[in-house]
């Protein structure tokens, strides 16, 4: 790994505790930006004290914040989300830079987090309960509550939207909450606390600790928290999952995906071409709403050049950014590399992509592989990179048994002009997100954001609705005050 900044030059990224900087004994995880290669920090690892004292300060924050009305917890969100829309190019700067997608996207991630925010500083109107007179005299009301202390831990490529899937609606919701972000995309979380505590976020609300694997281990055995969510690929959510559960934690993990995208022969060409290549290409493939399996049906042929001529002007570097790592980025070409052996055909080679990017970013361009098998590693494994798989049907139905045997269950999409196939598609094709002429199934706030089968891991979604009933707790309370003569089970 080629690096343009000795350890000494680096800066050291501390954990956000308290609203202070709290730093590690020992040297530092090396960061590196995708886009040359280049050591831009050191981030702190947390160790068990650490963690303790982390926990320690939100659980005493919790005191205040948890019996804060709701109207007055969610001033704060109002205007952190000003803050962040006034700011956004700077925090695109920061995320393209640890995170190596375009400032574009970096911005347009950011957007989409910010709904969440929208969303929960509407929760003074769902928070509200009911109340019923169940017998003479007898009330019945529920409200929510928070939980406590509650954590996030986040993937790299989605170093602002994901942890605001997460922490707007439970501190909203009267939880103090710690962010553990991954480790390669240390910056933006460090700096959406500094925008929380400008907002007006009382201090110790909102927490951010930094570390590796066993930092994420210590965070889910700890007893000091009550819930945990996570993103991340498939195999580590079901691990997550399992430890935090065995340490009686409420837990959501969501996994990984290998999303589908059917074309029928009477869609719009000119809208497949696009839409396909903005769903498999768009964030270098790192996202697990990319459509990396296309299964056309039928005649499809003129549609597919489509696709390959549209990659084909998509400009690495500018247009489409980098991949996170050089080990990721070997790991994707290995796919390609490959295709020939399965029989399979590759139309658009991304190893060959040109760049006026700097030439030690970690680049690969759009990729497209045709007469891809149901069976092959490029039709099944999670590549998260941009690689789009062609496989070939004859019929509606064979490209749904394609769908449901995948073990995962994110998303799929259908391109058609026809109802009654999109109809079908929707009532048959096993995914928590569907889409009819959209590659990017990504439901808008207040409809929540989660998979089905081994892209989930616990109940419910992680946005919206589910996300409030996730961070909270119902109390069930009955009341009697009137004296009644008359005499039931509940008098």
């Amino acid at each position: 790994m080629t690096a343009t900044a000795s350890p000494v030059q680096a800066p050291r990224i501390g954990h956000h505790i308290n609203g202070q900087n709290v730093n590690s004994e020992d040297g530092g995880i090396e960061v590196y930006s995708p886009l040359d290669g280049s050591l831009i920090g050191l981030v702190a690892n947390a160790d068990q004290a650490q963690l303790d004292h982390c926990v320690s300060v939100a659980a005493e924050a919790a005191k205040e914040w948890s019996v804060t009305p709701v109207k007055n917890r969610i001033q704060c969100l109002f205007k952190f989300k000003q803050i962040c829309e006034e700011r956004s190019q700077e925090l695109g700067e920061i995320i393209a830079k640890e995170n190596g997608k375009t400032v574009a996207e970096a911005i347009a991630g950011l957007n989409k987090g910010l709904e969440v925010v929208e969303y929960a500083c509407s929760l003074p109107q769902l928070l509200v309960g009911q109340t019923l007179e169940v017998s003479k005299g007898v009330d019945c009301s529920t409200r929510r509550f928070p939980l406590g202390v509650v954590a996030g831990i986040t993937p790299f490529n989605f170093p602002a939207m994901v942890p605001l899937w997460m922490f707007p609606i439970a501190i909203a919701c009267g939880n103090t909450f710690i962010l553990k972000p991954s480790e390669k995309v240390p910056f933006t979380a460090n700096k959406l606390a500094e925008l929380l505590e400008e907002a007006g976020l009382p201090k110790g609300v909102f927490n951010v600790i930094h570390g590796d694997r066993s930092c994420v281990e210590a965070l889910l055995d700890h007893p000091g928290i009550a819930a945990t969510a996570f993103v991340g690929s498939t195999p580590i959510a079901r691990s997550v999952y399992q430890r935090g559960i065995a340490a009686g934690k409420r837990m959501l993990a969501l996994g990984g995906a290998k999303n589908h995208v059917v074309v029928m022969p009477d869609a719009d060409p000119e809208l497949v071409a696009s839409n396909v290549c903005a769903s498999a290409f768009g964030c270098a493939g790192q996202r697990c709403m990319a459509a990396s399996v296309m299964v056309a049906v039928g005649d499809c042929d003129a549609m597919i050049q489509k696709i390959v001529d549209y990659a084909k002007t998509i400009k690495t570097g500018t247009e489409m950014g980098a991949i996170i790592t050089d080990e990721s980025r070997q790991r994707i070409c290995s796919y390609i590399d490959g295709a020939g052996a399965l029989g399979a055909k590759v139309l658009v080679d991304g190893r060959e992509a040109e760049t006026n990017a700097d030439e030690n970013g970690y680049y690969v361009g759009p990729s497209i592989i045709d007469d891809v098998q149901a069976e092959h590693n490029l039709a099944c494994d999670e590549i998260f990179g941009p690689v789009l798989s062609i496989i070939r049907v004859k019929t509606l139905d064979e490209a749904l048994a394609i769908e449901n045997k995948n073990p995962y269950g994110n998303a799929a999409a259908i391109y058609t002009s026809d109802g009654a196939s999109a109809r079908y598609f929707e009532q048959h094709a096993n995914a928590g997100m569907i889409g009819v002429n959209i590659g990017v199934p990504v439901p808008r706030e207040p409809f929540s954001f989660g998979g089905w089968n081994d892209s989930r891991f616990g109940v419910g979604d992680i946005t919206g609705d589910d996300g409030m009933r996730f961070w909270t707790q119902a109390k069930k309370v009955t009341v009697k005050w009137s004296a009644n003569s008359q005499s039931n089970w509940m008098s």
